[in-house]
Formats: C-alpha cells, structure tokens, sequence
C-alpha cells in the first residue's frame, strides 16, 4: 500500500501541504510519496486514475487499485491517511 500526495509547488496551497507532509512524518515516522502533476511521471498517472483537481491523496493498494482518495483543501487528517501506509 502506497500514499501519493499530487500537487502543484508554487502555489497558494503548496505551503499547507508541505506542512502537512512534514507533520505526518513527525506523528507517524513515515514519508509520503509526493508528484508533481505537471511532470511525465504525474501527467501519466493523474491520467490513469483520472485526477482532476489538486491537493489530491491517493491511497493505492499494491495491485494498483485506488483504496481512498481525498480531493482538494481541507486536507484528511493525519489519522485517515496513516491507516494506509
């Protein structure tokens, strides 16, 4: 199971989410999987699973299949999102 965290830097949300990964790291020890949508890599993958509007956290089992996924501000609380790493 995997977490990716899709958004844009430089932008008025960028900084609540930066905020957000470092403070999921302090309370659950883990890193997020973080991707720029506007890169190769994140054109593809918005693409396949169809992400429209950022912030956006998906949580993909290991078979590739999306188990949640929480689109725009607010972000899901920490707890929410650490059943999935």
């Amino acid at each position: 199971m995997r977490v990716v965290v899709i958004y844009k830097e430089a932008t008025d949300y960028a900084r609540q989410v930066e905020d957000y990964l470092v403070d999921f790291k302090r309370q659950t020890g883990h890193d997020l999987e973080t991707m720029n949508p506007e890169s190769p890599s994140g054109i593809s993958f918005c693409e396949a699973y169809d992400i429209l509007e950022f912030p956006t956290l998906v949580a993909i089992s290991d078979d590739g299949h999306v188990q949640n996924q929480w689109q725009g501000l607010p972000l899901p609380t920490i707890s929410e999102v650490s059943y999935y790493v």
